[in-house]
């Protein structure tokens, strides 16, 4: 298998590692991927405080659009939850990683000695069947000085028949959105019941609908993020659809029935 390495030219950042190849096999049916990893580490920085953005994506030789939707949403996870005013650049690994050490040196001002800025941006094949190949992008960015790092995940869903990415309403029966997030909700009450979570629980955590669906064999799951129904303590919910109760709400071919 290939891999991808990704330099670094003229830039305030040096790259430790290039990549190795992964052991999945390039040439299976469907989609060609190969792995593409990269490490920057910070320059000119106290050796305890030096910023590092670490790469572990997938790129699709025959599909340069795929590619970049890839690589623009991983980089878009990897300015975690802003108030939305600075546009991070999104084109490349390098110009990302450039962005994130200017700010990490701004942030060391007011950071304890010791507390280094991170960020690792991962894509990682979640699974594939039926021509669908379900990619989990996943983002943990911690800047320096704050209490506890955020996670990030989204999924990436590709019909390997059409040869590009499907969207939950691709997935879903003319009409049938609302009959979705209605099943969802019941998975949510499932699922707080299976945590043991009260009725105030949910008051101050209230469900809401998602398009976050990773449409696997046995079911299709839905992942919500930290503070979107849950306090940051309990991570990343993920809640089960099992595919029987999607019958007449998604189409057949994506509950693996065509």
């Amino acid at each position: 298998m290939s891999c991808r390495n990704v330099w670094v030219m003229a830039l305030p950042l040096s790259l430790l590692a290039g990549c190795q190849a992964q052991q999945e096999p390039a040439d299976m049916a469907g989609m060609t991927y190969e792995p593409v990893e990269a490490h920057f580490v910070e320059s000119d920085c106290p050796a305890a405080q030096c910023a590092e953005v670490e790469v572990r994506a997938l790129y699709f030789p025959d599909s340069p659009e795929l590619s970049e939707t890839l690589r623009t949403r991983l980089l878009a996870m990897g300015q975690g939850i802003t108030d939305g005013e600075t546009e991070w650049p999104r084109d490349s690994w390098e110009a990302y990683a450039e962005a994130f050490f200017a700010l990490a040196g701004e942030e060391r001002r007011y950071a304890p000695p010791h507390a280094s800025s991170q960020a690792s941006l991962e894509a990682k094949v979640l699974a594939r069947h039926h021509d669908l190949l379900v990619i989990e992008l996943g983002s943990y960015v911690y800047h320096a000085g704050q209490a506890h790092g955020m996670p990030l995940t989204e999924f990436m869903v590709i019909d390997e028949r059409l040869g590009r990415e499907i969207t939950l309403d691709d997935m879903l029966l003319d009409g049938q959105a609302p009959a979705f997030q209605e099943a969802l909700a019941r998975a949510h009450e499932r699922w707080l019941r299976d945590q043991e979570l009260d009725e105030e629980f949910a008051a101050g955590w209230p469900f809401y609908p998602s398009q976050n669906v990773a449409p696997l064999e046995t079911a299709w799951v839905v992942r919500y993020n930290v503070y979107e129904i849950t306090p940051y303590a309990l991570g990343q919910p993920e809640l089960s659809l099992p595919l029987v109760e999607l019958e007449g709400i998604a189409k057949p071919r994506y509950l693996g029935q065509e």
